[in-house]
């Protein structure tokens, strides 16, 4: 099993040191157009090993695309990261055009390669992908939901003042500030609804926090986070490796599902071996139509912006 990260900065790094750590890949490529960068922390990880109890092999490499070559799974982190006030949808300029590009180098050298996107506005990269390389729908997946939905879990729990591992909860929709939905009637605590120990009232202030996570963090530390993004990501990268069949909430091409087509947005997914192996559709009340249909707008007016 060999796993290609394109993009070393400090997502794509994180991404692969819990690949690592979890131990079912044989091999680990990071790749980065900046000089050294990664190599340098292909080196660093691999000091790790013996530390962290990990055989995975972890090489880098500066943009030599041959070093990625049979590739079953590419993670794509490259592109500009946000800075404070900035919306996602802002870096659609730059990231575009990077996106286009490493998406077509990796389909060069791995034709075989299931994709996960993680570059920002991520939906919208998603599609650009979808439209760019010709690769089937279910061998490209966007990377928003199960991040979104650790986020909500984290302010669910929170809430409740009960431990992480106590709550169950989905967030769907655009990974945009105004875009996620998170499904605050289906969250659960060990079975039991959310709904009978958080009011309304409180219930509303975990979605909004949980909408403006990423943003948040942003603002504290200057750039993007990327501890919960690179942990998201290798959870997806391992459903897909070791063929879990995992539902998780991922940016997919829809062709009717949820009343939506031709876009990609954040709808529950089973993972497995062939990449997204089926779209779940959930029966979702009047209010959660609604907001979806809303963040699909948001999405189709972020697709607008591309050159496809």
């Amino acid at each position: 099993m060999k796993v290609t990260i394109v993009g070393a900065g400090a997502v794509g790094a994180s991404c692969a040191e819990y690949v690592a750590i979890k131990n079912f890949a044989s091999e680990v490529v990071l790749l980065d157009i900046k000089e050294g960068v990664a190599e340098g922390k292909a080196m660093d990880l691999m000091q790790t090993a013996t530390l962290n109890g990990f055989d995975t092999k972890i090489t880098g490499s500066t943009n030599d695309y041959s070093k990625t070559a049979n590739s079953d799974i590419a993670v794509i982190t490259s592109g500009i990261p946000r800075k404070p006030g900035m919306t996602r949808e802002e870096l659609i300029g730059i990231n575009a055009g990077i996106v286009k590009e490493v998406s077509s180098n990796l389909i060069k050298h791995s034709p075989d390669v299931t994709l996960i996107v993680v570059s920002n506005p991520m939906d919208t990269m998603t599609y650009l992908v979808h439209k760019s390389t010709g690769l089937p729908k279910n061998k490209i997946i966007g990377m928003g939901g199960a991040l979104d939905s650790a986020r909500f879990k984290y302010r669910l729990s929170e809430a409740l003042g009960c431990p992480p591992s106590d709550v169950d909860g989905m967030v769907i929709g655009g990974h945009s500030d105004t875009g996620m939905v998170p499904l605050t009637r289906l969250a659960t605590r060990n079975s039991v609804p959310v709904t009978a120990f958080l009011s309304e009232e409180r219930l509303n202030q975990v979605s909004e926090d949980t909408k403006v996570g990423g943003a948040t963090l942003t603002k504290l530390l200057g750039t993007s986070a990327w501890y919960a993004p690179g942990a998201a990501v290798s959870g997806l990268v391992q459903a897909i490796a070791c063929d879990q069949k995992k539902m998780f909430p991922c940016s997919a091409l829809l062709d009717g599902e949820y009343g939506l087509s031709d876009l990609c947005i954040g709808v529950p997914v089973i993972l497995g071996k062939n990449g997204l192996e089926k779209i779940v559709e959930i029966q979702l009340n009047d209010a959660e139509k609604n907001k979806m249909q809303e963040s699909a707008e948001g999405v189709r007016k972020t697709n607008g912006l591309l050159d496809v």
